[in-house]
């Protein structure tokens, strides 16, 4: 049965099934199949697959270069070594001074500074840039033993070989006479009452320091004189007037001065903190006496000689 409201045209239309035309067309039916869900997962998943690779490449190179750096901070290499100081040879020597030098180092950085020691005991810095050493205030003719070391940035290289270096033996000029002495007086000549014995004496330098004139003071049993001892290089000389005791039987003496010359040489020296100071002598003692009488005696004119031989006390 036919609806009459419905026209042949539209009929045919509506029951006859019609193809498909292309998809988005005004011949695509409307039914309830979506032919782009079938296609979408062809289609856009593979472009999400290829972003996330990307991204993945990408933070392992970050990692990689991360893992690089720390690795060249690890594998940094430490500073070079402190190296030893090496060739020291002394230098001019005065009989108070010493000098040495060292070679600098033959590969590396120069160092800070230099630490020098004497007997291993700090005696004094020179700067990195410096490869020498002067000591002054030192014994004369004495020894010294000396080590340097390396310091830089606070490390300490190991202690050069040690250094034994000589002050020089000034001449017996130079030597001091000071102090008191114990002089022995060898009589040359016979004359009665002329004997050999021992003379305390006194050696009072002019000067604070080195050789220079001395007044020496002279002790004779109860007896004591002084002389002015004028140097003149390892030689001193000097005379004085003595009052040795008089002329005369005891009880009745009278003066008789004695005219004492001496003349006294510098045997031997050693060095004693910075001087060099004289540790014997030796020498000659020379003197004469005038006629003198009174109204019951008389005592003729004499002379004598005695040899000097002195250390100090």
């Amino acid at each position: 049965m036919t609806d009459p409201e419905i026209p042949a045209r539209e009929f045919s239309a509506a029951s006859v099934p019609v193809a498909p035309g292309p998809p988005g067309s005004a011949e695509d039916p409307v039914t309830d199949y979506d032919a782009a869900v079938d296609l979408a997962p062809d289609a856009v998943a593979p472009r999400r697959r290829r972003r996330w690779a990307v991204v993945t490449v990408v933070a392992v190179v970050v990692v990689v270069a991360g893992l690089i750096a720390g690795l060249v901070v690890w594998i940094h290499r430490p500073p070079p070594p402190v190296l030893r100081p090496a060739g020291l040879v002394a230098g001019p020597s005065t009989a108070n001074s010493i000098t040495f030098r060292w070679a600098r180092p033959a590969t590396g950085p120069l160092p800070d500074k230099y630490l020098i020691l004497s007997d291993g005991r700090a005696a004094g810095t020179v700067a990195g840039t410096v490869t020498s050493y002067r000591k002054a205030g030192l014994t004369p003719a004495s020894t010294y033993q000396y080590r340097v070391v390396a310091v830089r940035d606070g490390k300490r290289s190991p202690q050069s070989a040690s250094l034994a270096v000589n002050t020089l033996i000034p001449p017996m000029s130079q030597a001091r006479l000071q102090g008191p002495w114990s002089v022995y007086a060898k009589n040359l000549t016979h004359l009665p009452g002329n004997r050999s014995g021992t003379l305390p004496w006194d050696f009072i330098p002019a000067c604070g320091t080195g050789p220079c004139t001395v007044v020496a003071h002279v002790k004779d049993g109860k007896h004591s004189f002084k002389v002015t001892l004028t140097r003149a290089g390892a030689v001193y000389r000097g005379h004085a007037v003595a009052n040795l005791g008089g002329c005369g039987p005891r009880g009745s003496k009278i003066p008789d001065p004695a005219t004492v010359k001496f003349r006294i040489r510098i045997k031997d020296a050693v060095g004693e903190g910075q001087a060099w100071v004289a540790t014997s002598l030796t020498g000659t003692m020379a003197g004469s006496y005038k006629y003198v009488s009174s109204a019951t005696f008389y005592c003729s004119a004499v002379s004598f000689k005695a040899a000097l031989s002195g250390t100090p006390n």
